[in-house]
């Protein structure tokens, strides 16, 4: 009887665990207020989306390689890093990326109370007015949504954008040939993919990530796939 308490306790736990991670950070769960993943289906187009830099040098080779493709992409990024490297994002909005706020320090505790999320708000739209930036746009790091977040964005005039994550080991940079790959299996008319450029805000190596675009975009214009950003695929203002 120990036993089987023990085991029920267990099970229990872990499907509050799940419920809570549904509910909080799934892609998908509508729970706390509207979270667009995906876009309308009635045409091959997806919107390539990139989190957590600039992160250099990764950050300019995705441009680089987009901008000769003739492709616009969706960048979300961390306040910290913008100030770090505030000419890569200039550089971004200058040949018609588009910018959208990823907090400023992505720090997952800062994301949990109305306080610190308020404030992650707060200075990470200090650091794109710094140059003379104004994002619509808002990822939440991790993807992670408290019931304050609506409101709060709505102080700021943000639109909250999801997304479906290009390979869920992408942060280990699996080989650009699997991402890529899982990639394509993600993508269908009207996707929003999630690749990384960065991580947590910090330096680190991507250079699996820049070859997988590289070998994905390819692959989806031989299906008759377009590229557009997340705030036309959704019909949103920028």
């Amino acid at each position: 009887m120990r036993k089987r308490a023990i085991a029920g306790t267990a099970a229990g736990a872990a499907g509050a665990v799940g419920a809570a991670y549904w509910f909080m950070m799934s892609p998908y769960s509508q729970a706390l207020g509207r979270f667009p993943y995906r876009g309308p289906a009635a045409e091959r187009t997806v919107a390539l989306t990139f989190d957590d830099g600039p992160n250099e040098p990764y950050t300019s080779q995705l441009a680089d390689y987009l901008d000769d493709q003739d492709i616009r992409a969706t960048f979300f990024q961390v306040g910290k890093a913008v100030q770090r490297h505030p000419d890569v994002t200039n550089r971004l909005v200058s040949t018609g990326h588009v910018v959208g706020l990823h907090g400023y320090t992505h720090e997952f505790t800062q994301y949990l109370r109305r306080r610190t999320l308020a404030d992650e708000l707060d200075r990470g739209m200090g650091a794109f007015a710094e140059l003379g930036i104004r994002p619509t746009l808002y990822r939440p790091p991790w993807l992670l949504r408290i019931p304050a977040l609506p409101g709060l964005l709505q102080e700021h005039g943000l639109d909250v954008v999801s997304g479906e994550f290009c390979h869920l080991l992408e942060v280990a940079q699996p080989s650009p040939q699997r991402m890529a790959a899982q990639a394509f299996r993600v993508a269908r008319p009207g996707s929003i993919v999630i690749f990384h450029d960065g991580w947590d805000g910090k330096s680190a190596d991507r250079a699996a990530t820049v070859e997988a675009v590289r070998l994905l975009v390819p692959r989806l214009r031989a299906q008759g796939y377009t590229f557009t950003t997340v705030d036309k695929l959704l019909g949103l203002a920028v």
